[in-house]
């Protein structure tokens, strides 16, 4: 399909009900963990770009992926195992 790109995110998800002060300081600290300079150094060497959304953007960036997803498997004809 053309004009499409496969990138490898990795994200954190709680169940729907999680309180939002919850889902904020999980936010502030995975953060702080991630922008530490060992885990920089760490993934840079393994090719992996770190970066960190707020919790409104990453909502937002999951729901475009699984709408770009669903256009890429509806044109290919992909079908689920019976």
């Amino acid at each position: 399909m053309p004009k499409y790109e496969a990138t490898i995110w990795l994200g954190l998800m709680a169940p729907k009900a999680t309180p939002i002060t919850i889902l904020r300081r999980l936010n502030a600290e995975v953060a702080a963990i991630v922008g530490r300079a060992d885990t920089v150094k760490a993934w840079k060497a393994q090719g992996a770009m770190p970066m960190t959304m707020g919790i409104d953007a990453f909502t937002r960036y999951l729901d475009d992926d699984i709408a770009k997803w669903a256009k890429i498997v509806k044109f290919s004809g992909a079908k689920p195992d019976q």
